[in-house]
């Protein structure tokens, strides 16, 4: 049986899905028990447990073969990233109690930079945090999530403008489908190793905002446009987004990251994989899907 942890999510449900199509056990770890039926009905077991709880953790992952690691996402985060260390210090002491035969964390393209990563600091803190365990651990380090496109869709098809913060808009950066990220997480726990992985997963291709304004406009069927964000405004635009002031600053740090190009795959020790589902096809599924 595998503990997974995220399950509600895009990541932890493609890693769960994966699993049980495998005719593998599933311990689904949701925070809210409003949350569970879905996954009860299709066979996996249920744990409750705030991931803020260590002993309700230490319950979720007693007498696995394997546990799905990930802290939550926050997007406006307070100054020092309490959040995240209260969480990672809950999971770190429910695994050195439960000592499962390996674990397998979801962290970030870039994670192995210690600094200038705004909101990937989180998975830097992890991976150090986590990567002493004496158990076998593996680190999933995805690209930017292909679905983060799917909130310009709307402004999209009404404008036919993408507002975007990457830039220049001809640079392409990794990327890769959740559905991905899920899948070799889910491979990865079914594995058998020592010590510590690093595991960089990008998608077939690489992506720059021209790129995404063209596929946009193919599905839409209608003219589509990239149109680079001033970067004086970015802040006033995501406390309008409801970002407290004092929060925006780990966002856009982590923007200028990647279009300075420092927060990138390592590719030195480390392995490397090519995921299988193109920008194109996870774009054509969530708009199908906002159709029905």
């Amino acid at each position: 049986m595998y503990a997974i942890m995220g399950i509600t999510g895009q990541v932890g449900g493609a890693a769960g899905r994966t699993l049980l199509a495998n005719g593998q056990s599933v311990r689904a770890i949701v925070r809210h028990p409003s949350k569970a039926a879905p996954w009860a009905a299709v066979g996996a077991e249920v744990a409750v447990a705030d991931f803020r709880d260590p002993a309700a953790l230490q319950s979720a992952f007693a007498g696995v073969d394997g546990v799905f690691v990930m802290n939550p996402p926050n997007f406006a985060p307070e100054d020092n990233f309490p959040e995240t260390r209260a969480i990672i210090a809950a999971i770190r002491r429910a695994l050195e109690v439960d000592k499962p035969p390996k674990i397998v964390c979801l962290s970030s393209v870039g994670a192995h930079r210690p600094k200038g990563l705004g909101l990937i600091t989180t998975l830097y803190i992890l991976e150090q945090e986590l990567g002493s365990l004496p158990m076998p651990s593996a680190f999933v380090r995805a690209g930017w999530f292909m679905e983060n496109s799917q909130w310009d869709i709307p402004i999209a098809r009404e404008t036919g403008e993408m507002p975007s913060f990457l830039r220049p808009l001809d640079r392409r950066i990794p990327m890769v489908a959740t559905s991905d990220v899920g899948r070799v997480i889910a491979e990865t726990l079914l594995q058998t190793w020592l010590g510590k992985r690093i595991i960089e997963i990008d998608g077939p291709r690489q992506y720059s905002p021209n790129d995404i304004a063209a596929i946009f406009e193919s599905l839409l069927g209608r003219s589509v446009q990239a149109i680079a964000v001033p970067r004086e405004q970015w802040a006033t635009f995501f406390e309008g987004q409801g970002a407290a002031p004092h929060t925006t600053a780990p966002r856009i740090e982590m923007l200028d990251g990647f279009n300075s190009g420092w927060i990138d795959f390592e590719r030195q020790g480390t392995e490397y994989i090519v995921g299988r589902v193109p920008m194109e096809e996870v774009l054509g599924i969530i708009l199908a899907s906002s159709s029905k």
